[in-house]
């Protein structure tokens, strides 16, 4: 395990992380930092723990948002994909069936 020091709202943290989560660990810090920076912009430093506790609601919402986007793509995906499915086995009964008559006209031909 590694220890990192991160620093969000000017305060320094100590972070045990995997090795080579390093530098990761460091970008999300970096992200928390500059989401509490913004939030005391409009609030005001209300306190370490409630400016704590405000941005991980708001990164929370930012979270379930993306969910939310992803589960309706997902769901346009498998729609798209159903309806793709649905054509291609009418092109399917389509294409058996213009098969079966050119059997039928081959098979008058070789009569004639």
């Amino acid at each position: 395990m590694k220890q990192v020091v991160i620093s969000i709202n000017g305060r320094d943290y100590d972070i045990a992380c995997d090795d080579g989560q390093e530098d990761h660990l460091r970008s999300l810090a970096g992200y928390v930092d500059k989401r509490v920076e913004e939030l005391a912009a409009t609030v005001g430093q209300v306190g370490d723990l409630r400016l704590l506790v405000l941005t991980s609601l708001l990164i929370a919402d930012e979270l379930h948002e993306s969910r939310t986007q992803q589960d309706e793509r997902n769901q346009r995906r498998e729609q798209e994909t159903e309806h793709f499915h649905i054509r291609e086995v009418g092109v399917a009964s389509a294409l058996d069936g213009i098969s079966d008559r050119l059997e039928t006209l081959a098979a008058r031909i070789e009569r004639a």
